[in-house]
Parts: structure tokens; sequence; C-alpha cells
């Protein structure tokens, strides 16, 4: 099955990710389906669009938009799934909303021109923000930013508002694009990565 301009995937595991494992019980973390935190966002590629050249193949894991799973209830209060749902857990994914992808047993790859920013502690007395304002670590570059000499682990400035969260490999990551990248911050010392709990034992 292929799509003309589309993608088409199935997630790993449930639509959601709202639940947690503590000891030999089960923790319901969110009973809202309409929430984009506990929506799942990983999926596996079971048919690529023809009409598009991609270094994504079927059986590639990918890393997608939160909306494609979510449900949602309309204006009459029934359940409804996003319109890019299909059938059986099968939905449409264009490559707008796809930001990382990997091989099986390889390392996750940018897609396009997104790319990953870990946080920053911030050890300042003068504030409660657990997290520095618009610095971070380049976890997930792109070739672009590779070519201009900005590559995983330096840090950077990006823009404000670029904030758009995920958890990669028990990472709290923002996605962003190459032009939310101000500059590289040449001092690394000093430097702490910001992880909450809840990223790393998801």
């Amino acid at each position: 099955m292929n799509s003309i301009y589309d993608f088409i995937i199935k997630p790993i595991g449930d639509r959601y990710t709202n639940s947690k494992k503590v000891g030999d019980k089960t923790l319901i973390t969110n009973t809202s389906i309409e929430d984009f935190r506990s929506v799942n966002n990983e999926a596996i590629v079971i048919g690529l669009p023809k009409a598009i050249d991609t270094p994504i193949e079927k059986g590639d894991t990918i890393i997608v938009h939160h909306n494609l799973f979510r449900r949602f209830y309309d204006i009459r209060g029934d359940q409804k799934n996003s319109r890019s749902f299909v059938g059986e857990d099968t939905f449409l994914c264009s490559p707008d909303q796809i930001y990382l992808y990997k091989k099986p047993n390889s390392e996750w790859n940018t897609f396009e021109d997104r790319c990953f920013v870990q946080p920053l502690v911030n050890k300042s007395d003068l504030t409660t923000k657990n997290v520095k304002s618009n610095i971070g670590v380049m976890r997930h570059s792109n070739t672009f930013l590779e070519s201009i000499g900005i590559t995983t682990g330096d840090i950077v400035y990006f823009k404000s508002g670029r904030e758009f969260k995920f958890v990669i490999d028990n990472r709290l990551t923002y996605c962003m694009k190459s032009n939310d990248i101000i500059l590289k911050h040449e001092h690394k010392a000093n430097q702490e990565e910001y992880n909450p709990s809840w990223a790393s034992s998801s």
C-alpha cells in the first residue's frame, strides 16, 4: 500500500503513552484524550509516497507530530480520530509531520531541516525557572547546520517560542528548524543539561 504524497504509518505500541509501570502496578498519568503530551509520537513506516524521493524506507522508525494519533471530541461530544486516520491503526503522514527517522538498530537522523536541542539547567538564584532561556545543547543536528559548523554537542542559542517538546530516548528536547538557531556558543564550561524525572523515566 502506497500513497502519492504521504507516508503510511502505524504507531509503535498504543496511540497514547499515558501509563507508567511502578513496581507491579500500572499508573494512569493522564485521562484526557486531547492532551498532546500523552499522545504517542513514535511510528513505523509501512508505505512510502510515490511522488517524493526520500531516505526513509519501509520498516524505519520515525518521530511524528503529536496530532497524528490524537483523538478528539466533536461539537456533539462524540469521539473522533484525526483526519490522518485510515483504519486499523493506520495513518497518513505528510513529510512535514516527520522530525526524526532511524533504520533498525541504528541512530536517529533528523529529517529535512529539523533539529533537536536539549535545555540547560538554570543555576541563577535570581529566578525560579528550571531552565535557561534560549540556550541549549544541540542533540540532533542536520546537514545544513553541520555544513556551517554546528554539530551535535554544541551549545547554541535559539529564537524565543521554539520550545516544541519531545522526549527522545528518555531525554527532553525541543524540536526546531535550522533557521531557529541563532548562533553557536563557544564556551561549554559549567553548563549542565536539564532533564526532568518524568522524561528520563518515560
